[in-house]
């Protein structure tokens, strides 16, 4: 597998647009599940848009100090299945694209998976097969590199040719861009312009899962890219 732009992060859980316009804008895009889960890195929560504000979604795991997200257990013994359906019912019944979004995520919900990484993953490549988004997936530990941060991004993307790595514009402060083109790789960063689409309740809000998104407009590739010029 060669791919001239590649593109790498975390399997986060139902992630926003930009993480999915990063995925679009790739060749390859490598899930990087072999570092350390983080409260903070929305590896198991996100949030939708309600009538009183973000409300969060989160899947309760069960994991050790130090795990990798790819270690990550979901406790399937809560019932946060039920609570998550409810609270979709609750805030888009009345979204125009609800009936067929809700049954997708019902339908990905009702496997159970090995772990956290696993059933993010699957998610996010079922919601790009929807929307028609080609690239090919990997997961970084398939790979058993060692090295860390910067330079395992690095021989990530050496390992399948790459020219360019297309990174999320939260990287620019730790990333030096020497260091990769000393190894003949672009060090470009993500472009994604936020924008308004409709939704239910008033304000608009960006910072939400691409459920959001679906719900209101459904499984619509191209509005996201006309939008992006």
């Amino acid at each position: 597998m060669i791919g001239n732009t590649i593109s790498i992060h975390q399997p986060n859980f139902i992630p926003w647009l930009g993480y999915f316009y990063k995925i679009h804008q790739s060749d390859i895009f490598v899930f990087l599940d072999d570092v350390q889960f983080s409260n903070q890195g929305m590896h198991n929560y996100h949030y939708i848009k309600t009538s009183q504000g973000p409300f969060r979604l989160k899947v309760p795991v069960q994991k050790k100090f130090k795990d990798n997200i790819n270690q990550i257990q979901v406790n399937y013994d809560l019932n946060w299945k039920d609570k998550h359906f409810k609270t979709l019912i609750a805030n888009y019944k009345r979204s125009p694209f609800f009936d067929e979004v809700y049954q997708d995520i019902q339908i990905l919900y009702n496997a159970d998976y090995e772990n956290l990484a696993c059933f993010n993953r699957e998610i996010i490549e079922f919601i790009c097969r929807k929307l028609g988004i080609t690239t090919k997936f990997i997961n970084s530990s398939e790979l058993n590199f060692q090295s860390a941060r910067e330079q395992k991004i690095i021989d990530i993307c050496l390992a399948f040719g790459a020219k360019v790595y297309y990174s999320g514009t939260g990287a620019k402060s730790y990333q030096n861009e020497e260091n990769f083109k000393e190894r003949g790789l672009e060090l470009r960063y993500s472009g994604f312009k936020v924008f308004s689409y409709p939704q239910l309740w008033d304000g608009f809000q960006s910072n939400v899962t691409i459920v959001d998104y679906l719900m209101n407009c459904g499984y619509d590739w191209q509005k996201v890219l006309s939008n992006q010029s």
